[in-house]
């Protein structure tokens, strides 16, 4: 029952620790302590904060703790006074069995820093327990010539309890024929003998009863008793002796059941009945019988089941071999379990941090420790771990180990480790356990959102619908949770000229970028801005991205004709003289467009004439000109309607009407004359604008051209000026004014411009060719290029009015 017990107890030896994650250190051992069993819970067993030299508050910021053996806390710690308390009602037999002292081992943990005490508590034992006989009543068969003093061993009593408190004494009932003698067993038990003081006389009385008595050595004593009944024999001269007294057996413990342990001999010289020997055990305990068997005939004893070095390492039990007359002899087997490596090792893990933070220096992960119920090499181990793990492992406390990072961890790296402690013992063979840990780490904002482009370029159709999706942005952060979260927003444009609130948008949580109002392309056509991820770690980061968005053209702008005007005042008259070739200049039709591109591109068309075949329009420039001869017969004045179309889709167009005359010459009769209802009007703000502006550009030509007639002039001798315009001997060096390019001029010319004086007109009154020395024949000639100077001038207005529409 005892080694039951302690069996029982070995079991529960599982030391389990809470440690916090920081480098475990020794402190020095404390105690021991004691305390009586069966004190009730709560009970005041030592201040250990005195103990350990720590005030009041140290215990409790330190985060003082108890670990005990077992699975039930017997001890528990007051941090705030620091009183060690019984926890629950200690039980010595239940804790230690007969083991003596009984010592409860325990660990006083401090977290902060780390440090352990080894403690014990010794608990007391008390007088709790009564001896009791495993047989109530014992039968004895005794011949009646057995001489004085002979002894007859008797059974003796259990007690649960330890040392004094243990069977102390045997006692029999008065009687004239036997006493009572206490033996210490090997073991330190005690049983009784029974001692013949006076002969029996089986005629006389041929039974006898006693009261067998145990007395412990408590205080008060306590007893058990038991009736031994004694039957008077008759002679039986030879008592049964065995070969040898103690048989010492050693066998394995992994020897299966059934094996056989030894065979018993005995021999008994007496014949017949009283030779017939049979084997028994005397007096076995619970375990005993549960072990082993033995036969009766025999003397083979052999396991009735496995035994465990581990739960009971040895046997000691009485045989007793008994004739036929009831004369018994007894011999005692020592039985003695070898160990072999039957236990792998065991991994208990105390403390696990997972997930641990990134980018932390060297901390402790977990703590565990290591056991095997094997003896000698067999319990000896060696732990290790994968070597390709950013891990280390490090002894700490007996049997107890640390396994801490190597170095800085990256989780964007690797997020998750699995971490295998193999632990193989010295036995032969070799026994290994490995335990599995699985250590996530966890994410620290260390990552910068990164945009899938350093740049983006969005294109964007004029005249958009408001709060149109026109692209998207899109960032990544290697990080994770919150941290990888992104929020976008825009950045202050570097233009603060340019309006960027109300022009575009950008969705914060999926960077979809969003036109706020309708684009023009003739007021903006490109812009760009920055935009931001930010991530919501602490501190948060953020990575920026250019956004080049580019307005494109639609085809919402009609052609607008700049000459001839179309202001609703006098029309313009182009005078074409009679005598003009085919393919003569007219004129020309200046328009342009405000979009770009092929929306732009601008195409000229005849649509109709008062005359049709007389006049054509090249279609790229718009330049109007004579098909064919013209002759007597023609209408003097001609209307014609241009259509200036675009190359957009859908193509926009506008039209003008050109007004030809047909004239012999330029005299002044031929010039349109002013109508006074137009004078009486009111002008046209848009007319007194270019009527301004021509008149700038066409004083300005002038000026310089008799600036340079004049002086080159005035180097003639003999040269005056009088109301008139000498022509100059020879030609110009060069051209004076060279249009080319626009289609309005084919060639130069050179002109000797005079204006009217006191004629109350603004017009230009005649312009004559500066070509000297020229035969009469040939001023008709020279008579049909008239018109080529007006068209010089109309030609300037055109370009100036053009470079002032493009600025507008």
């Amino acid at each position: 029952m005892e080694i039951g017990r302690m069996r029982n107890w070995r079991q529960r030896q599982v030391l389990v620790f809470f440690v916090l994650l920081s480098m475990p250190g020794v402190g020095a051992d404390l105690g021991p302590y004691s305390v009586v069993e069966e004190t009730e819970r709560g009970f005041f067993v030592a201040n250990l904060g005195k103990d350990l030299g720590l005030g009041l508050t140290e215990m409790s910021t330190r985060g003082a703790r108890i670990i005990s053996q077992g699975h039930k806390e017997h001890l528990q710690l007051k941090v705030q006074t620091g009183d060690l308390l019984i926890n629950e009602k200690l039980d010595r037999e239940e804790l230690c069995g007969s083991t003596e002292p009984c010592v409860l081992h325990f660990q006083v943990l401090m977290e902060n820093p780390l440090e352990i005490f080894q403690a014990e508590l010794r608990v007391e034992d008390i007088n709790d327990h009564s001896p009791v006989f495993s047989e109530r009543e014992m039968i004895l068969k005794i011949p009646e010539n057995s001489p004085l003093g002979t002894a007859f061993p008797l059974s003796n009593a259990l007690d649960l309890d330890v040392g004094s408190n243990n069977v102390q004494n045997y006692k029999i009932s008065p009687n004239p024929h036997f006493q009572v003698l206490t033996h210490n067993r090997s073991d330190g038990r005690k049983y009784p003998k029974l001692v013949l003081d006076k002969e029996l006389d089986r005629e006389e009385k041929p039974e006898i009863t006693l009261t067998l008595t145990a007395l412990d050595g408590g205080s008060p004593p306590l007893h058990g008793s038991a009736q031994v009944r004694i039957e008077v024999v008759d002679v039986n001269d030879n008592a049964p002796e065995f070969g040898q007294p103690l048989y010492k057996v050693h066998i394995p413990e992994n020897s299966n059941a059934g094996s056989l342990v030894v065979t018993v001999s005995a021999s008994d010289i007496d014949s017949g009945i009283n030779g017939r020997i049979v084997y028994s055990f005397f007096q076995p305990s619970d375990d005993i019988s549960k072990t082993l068997e033995v036969n009766p005939m025999t003397g083979e004893i052999r396991l009735r089941k496995q035994v465990d070095f581990e739960t009971v390492r040895s046997y000691e039990v009485d045989i007793k071999a008994t004739d036929g007359g009831g004369l018994s002899g007894k011999c005692t087997l020592l039985l003695l379990v070898m160990d072999v490596n039957d236990n792998a090792p065991e991994v208990t893990v105390s403390a696990l941090t997972s997930p641990i933070p990134e980018n932390s220096p060297e901390i402790v992960v977990a703590v565990f420790s290591v056991s095997d119920p094997d003896s000698g090499d067999n319990g000896k181990t060696i732990s290790s771990i994968q070597e390709d793990l950013p891990f280390l492992l490090k002894p700490s406390v007996k049997n107890f180990y640390t396994l801490v990072t190597k170095r800085a961890l990256d989780r964007e790296e690797r997020a998750e480790y699995n971490v295998t402690i193999t632990v193989t013992d010295m036995g032969t063979p070799r026994l290994t356990t490995q335990h599995h840990i699985t250590v996530l780490v966890s994410d620290v904002n260390d990552n910068a959102p990164a945009f899938t482009q350093t740049s983006y370029t969005l294109f964007v159709p004029e005249n958009n619908s408001p709060a149109l999706h026109i692209g998207s942005v899109s960032a990544t952060d290697a990080d994770a949770g919150a941290n990888a979260q992104l929020t976008y927003s825009l950045l202050p444009p570097p233009d603060p000229g340019l309006p960027l609130a109300s022009l575009v948008s950008v969705n914060a949580d999926n960077g979809h970028l969003f036109a706020l109002r309708a684009l023009d392309y003739e007021a903006l056509q490109a812009f760009e801005f920055r935009v931001r991820a930010t991530d919501r770690g602490a501190p948060a980061l953020s990575g920026q991205a250019l956004v080049r968005v580019r307005v494109l053209d639609a085809n919402d702008n009609a052609p607008f004709v700049l000459y001839p005007p179309q202001n609703g005042s006098a029309p313009c008259t182009e005078l074409v003289p009679r005598a003009a070739e085919p393919g003569y200049l007219v004129g020309k039709v200046v328009a342009v467009d405000g979009d770009s591109g092929q929306n732009a591109w601008l195409s000229y068309q005849l649509l109709r004439a008062t005359e049709p075949g007389l006049f054509g329009v090249w279609a790229h420039n718009g330049e109007v000109r004579t098909a064919r001869p013209l002759s007597e017969r023609d209408a003097p004045r001609h209307r014609l309607l241009v259509l200036v179309k675009d190359n957009g889709e859908p193509p926009l167009s506008a039209s003008v009407t050109l007004h030809v005359l047909l004239v012999d010459g330029f005299s002044q009769p031929y010039l349109p004359a002013r109508d006074a209802a137009a004078d009486a009007a009111p002008a046209d703000p848009l007319t007194v604008y270019l009527v301004v502006a021509l008149a700038a550009v066409s004083s300005l030509f002038l000026f310089s051209l008799l600036a340079l007639v004049a002086v080159r002039l005035c180097r003639r001798s003999g040269a005056a000026w009088a109301g008139g315009c000498a022509a100059p001997e020879g030609r110009f060096p060069g051209p004076l004014v060279d249009v080319s390019g626009a289609g309005t001029l084919s060639q130069s010319y050179q002109y000797e411009v005079c204006l009217t004086g006191g004629t109350g007109t603004d017009e230009f009154k005649f312009l004559k060719p500066i070509i000297p020395n020229l035969p009469v024949h040939d001023t008709g000639i020279i008579q049909g290029q008239y018109s080529e100077l007006l068209w010089l001038s109309s030609d300037l207005h055109a370009i100036w009015l053009i470079q002032t529409y493009t600025d507008n």
